[in-house]
């Protein structure tokens, strides 16, 4: 996702079609169209520079656990200096699905998605606290993960 300092205007079409995909993401444009009152290709036009603009993205959200990242956490990371510079070099690894720049007690909040205790180990002792500038980590394990959602709207 990109960031913007200034949030792009959507109208309130391009506001139902997005959350007509929050809802569903497979759901036919034509079905979309009837919706907003626009043609099916209008729909496919509007979505596409939805997602070149980075605004949305359509994907398929899964349960980590049902395929195989046992060990899920999110990492507290202090950092000294910059933490944008942390948090560009955080988001480089695979196991990251998320990175945030915080204004709180953690400069910058990572949730790791690994395979084993192990995994998270390696990531957070060999690579994210050898990174210049991160001073101290913690890690939150998640014991369950009880909602995942991304259908919250445009509001």
């Amino acid at each position: 996702m990109t960031d913007k300092t200034k949030a792009p205007v959507l109208d309130d079409v391009s506001k139902r079609i997005i959350e007509l995909l929050q809802q569903d993401g497979r759901r036919p444009y034509a079905e979309i169209g009837r919706a907003v009152g626009l043609s099916e290709a209008a729909v496919r036009q509007r979505v596409q520079r939805l997602t070149e603009s980075g605004i949305m993205q359509i994907v398929a959200v899964t349960d980590p656990r049902q395929l195989g990242f046992s060990r899920m956490a999110m990492i507290g990371i202090r950092v000294q200096g910059d933490p944008r510079e942390v948090a560009e070099a955080v988001k480089a690894y695979d196991e990251i699905a998320y990175v945030v720049v915080t204004l709180g007690a953690y400069d910058v909040l990572a949730e790791a998605i690994c395979e084993s205790d192990e995994d998270l180990l390696d990531l957070v002792s060999t690579r994210v606290r050898t990174i210049p500038g991160v001073v101290h980590t913690e890690c939150f394990l998640y014991a369950g993960l009880h909602k995942d959602f991304y259908n919250w709207g445009t509001r």
